[in-house]
């Protein structure tokens, strides 16, 4: 990989990852586009997860350091739950998925047109993140699951199930962001663990360079993705993955 494809891998990365508009997919499209292949190009779409997760760390970090923290980490974990078990139930199955690009290009459209509605279909309700109850996360868990499914995008998921349980559109893009940390930790360690031996100099070089570019676009993309919401809802993301998605599968022919 040269530098200039993992720019712009990490650069997409960063932007995507907590847009609904699912990253995978997004990396998937682009890594297609750029005719790259190969076993670790899947390890690197996942391990550069690392910096987008730390870049909601910093960006929220008196949230994890606040008095009720038990709380609060309680809820993620719960809320984890359900990704970790069929994550690890479904490995071998998720990571034929990600060989399927047409796959990204149907689920883009799919869930574009859900979005579309999802204002009136699920109308903001008024619960914050401190309302949250262990239902609640568990709930919005396993809604989240449905992002295994390459072009889904975890982001869209979590958000409607947030709104599921009433929480504001506000309250639901920010626990997105905090249900990713242990949901996209985990998987990035465990891809990295799982084919570590298989990894040369320059293939580890490259994942902390995108790490590192990742974080910075993210970082970026949190506080954009607040305001967009809060003023617009969620049709232009939905537009988006409609329009991007009908290109993608347009180029497979």
């Amino acid at each position: 990989m040269t530098f200039l494809e993992n720019l712009i891998l990490s650069v997409v990365e960063g932007i995507t990852e907590y847009l609904p508009v699912s990253s995978t997919g997004h990396l998937m499209m682009f890594s297609e586009w750029m005719k790259l292949e190969g076993e670790q190009l899947d390890t690197y779409i996942i391990s550069i997860q690392f910096g987008a997760i730390l870049s909601v760390v910093v960006l929220y970090w008196k949230r994890f350091f606040q008095p009720n923290w038990f709380s609060f980490y309680q809820k993620l974990a719960v809320g984890f739950i359900p990704a970790a078990v069929l994550g690890l139930a479904f490995d071998d199955f998720l990571e034929k998925l990600l060989q399927t690009p047409v796959i990204v290009g149907i689920m883009l459209i799919a869930v574009g047109i859900l979005l579309l509605f999802i204002d009136k279909i699920l109308p903001e309700g008024t619960k914050e993140v401190d309302d949250i109850t262990l239902k609640d996360a568990f709930i919005i868990g396993s809604v989240q699951t449905f992002a295994m499914i390459p072009g889904t995008s975890r982001s869209a998921a979590t958000i409607m199930g947030a709104l599921g349980r009433k929480l504001s559109k506000k309250a639901a893009t920010e626990f997105s962001f905090f249900l990713a940390i242990p949901t996209l930790s985990a998987a990035a360690g465990y891809k990295l663990l799982k084919n570590w031996d298989a990894l040369s100099a320059e293939n580890i070089s490259d994942i902390a360079i995108g790490n590192v570019i990742s974080f910075i676009t993210a970082a970026l993309a949190v506080k954009f993705f607040i305001q967009i919401v809060q003023r617009n809802g969620f049709k232009w993301f939905g537009i988006y993955r409609i329009a991007i998605g009908a290109l993608f599968l347009i180029t497979l022919l």
